[in-house]
């Protein structure tokens, strides 16, 4: 995959950034360098190689340390949305934004 100047220009309106020509330039290098050491990682055949959980599990056995899945802060909802505009039933109210 490669793009394009006018690709570029259409990500960079998509995006609201104003890019001088130069900048366009230097962008349209770097994304299509990206793509191309994509494009390389994607030729390597994987067949028969197991998904990893870690990359370090290559070289060492590895235990996730995972804690416990518990509350340990109070619920501090009403005191947060104080200073909201606006809000119903514990929820934010924002204006609608989509027409």
């Amino acid at each position: 995959m490669s793009l394009t100047s006018p690709d570029i220009e259409r990500i960079a309106h998509l995006a609201r950034l104003g890019l001088s020509n130069d900048q366009s330039e230097r962008m349209l290098t770097k994304l299509n360098d990206f793509f191309a050491i994509v494009e390389a990682m994607r030729a390597v055949d994987t067949t028969g190689v197991e998904p990893l959980a870690h990359p370090i599990a290559v070289i060492q056995d590895v235990q996730l340390r995972l804690r416990d899945d518990v509350v340990s802060e109070p619920n501090q909802r009403e005191a947060n949305q104080r200073s909201a505009p606006m809000v119903e039933e514990g929820l934010f109210l924002v204006p609608k934004v989509i027409e």
